[in-house]
């Protein structure tokens, strides 16, 4: 049940957790940031970890209804892939700390059964639709989709998490660059662009 208590300790938790690491934080500076005392966070969660996947699953709803809000059906494939793009930059530059906190560690030796769960539904939807994409637009690969969406999604990471490091500045024409890369990667034959030697 939410509370404002409740959700100021989960905001302040995800802001700590983004900016220093899960294991870089102990609950009092969670607690201090949150404006309660530490015995109050236990109130609410019983350690440490059933806070951290409060916090992820909380994240991860969030990603998951801005991925997919205002769809348009009669769009064509490539206009839903840009519609789906701009809506993952959106979050990542509008949920700075969300983005950071879900792909900055591997989360996996921490999560609870309720976690993994909800983290492969998200998962599993982003790759039927993806079938379901590729499947109209008539592509010829045989890669799974799952590899695909992997690439893609670590593509799109990496890029923001280069720029972040300050390893390069990304401008609107690299965007726009990138999702059409991204697109080649989804819809393209396997042995598009391959020169026989």
């Amino acid at each position: 049940m939410s509370t404002p208590k409740r959700d100021a300790i989960v905001n302040a938790a995800l802001e700590a957790f983004a900016d220093h690491g899960v294991g870089g934080v102990a609950v009092p500076q969670i607690a201090a940031l949150a404006g309660v005392g530490t015995g109050t966070i236990y109130r609410y969660f019983a350690n440490k970890e059933d806070l951290i996947n409060e916090v992820f699953r909380a994240q991860k709803r969030l990603l998951d209804r801005v991925l997919w809000e205002e769809r348009d059906a009669d769009a064509t494939p490539r206009e839903r892939f840009d519609a789906f793009w701009a809506r993952l930059l959106g979050f990542a530059q509008e949920h700075p700390r969300s983005f950071r906190f879900l792909e900055m560690q591997d989360h996996s030796p921490y999560l609870t059964a309720e976690s993994r769960e909800l983290e492969k539904e998200i998962l599993v939807t982003i790759v039927r639709r993806v079938d379901a994409l590729r499947s109209e637009q008539g592509t010829t690969s045989q890669t799974r989709s799952e590899v695909v969406v992997a690439l893609v999604w670590g593509s799109f990471v990496q890029l923001l998490k280069s720029e972040r490091a300050g390893h390069l500045t990304v401008s609107e024409q690299d965007l726009a660059a990138a999702r059409d890369l991204a697109w080649n990667m989804l819809t393209e034959s396997d042995n598009a662009g391959v020169t026989k030697l």
